[in-house]
């Protein structure tokens, strides 16, 4: 389980470190892809594997499901930590979601995303803003 909410920086090599404690649960593989919000989405590769299972099962005839397979899958990058515990942000991915130097890396139960700093700052403040509007929609699902 990922949680919490980490500041780390990309070297100029395009480099960045993953929490220690979320390394721990990334040892069988991790897959780096085009998120939502602009920003990366980091899953184990288990659970790469079991939203690849879903997302292959779309209709191939709908649109939006090829849109969104084709976002999903057609940026994804296996990736591997270093000894230091950092993992290359390919330049496509680092271009997508305007990463510069300063990131913020969060723990969302099952997937990390990566963030630009800047980028979060902004998401975070708006979703707070609204946060009792989100929280009645939700109510309206029962959650």
């Amino acid at each position: 389980m990922f949680l919490g909410e980490y500041t780390h920086s990309i070297d100029t090599k395009g480099r960045m470190a993953v929490p220690a404690k979320f390394r721990t649960q990334l040892d069988g593989g991790a897959i780096l892809t085009r998120g939502l919000d602009k920003c990366l989405f980091l899953f184990p590769k288990k659970e790469w594997d079991t939203l690849v299972a879903k997302l292959v099962n779309l209709p191939l005839a709908q649109a939006d499901s090829r849109a969104f397979v084709r976002l999903m899958l057609s940026g994804a990058s296996d990736v591997a930590f270093d000894g230091q515990g950092r993992v290359l942000i390919p330049e496509h991915l680092r271009s997508y979601a305007h990463l510069t130097k300063k990131t913020v890396v969060t723990g969302l139960f099952n997937r990390i995303e990566v963030w630009d700093a800047e980028e979060w700052a902004r998401y975070k403040a708006k979703t707070e803003q609204a946060s009792d509007e989100i929280a009645e929609k939700l109510g309206e699902l029962g959650i």
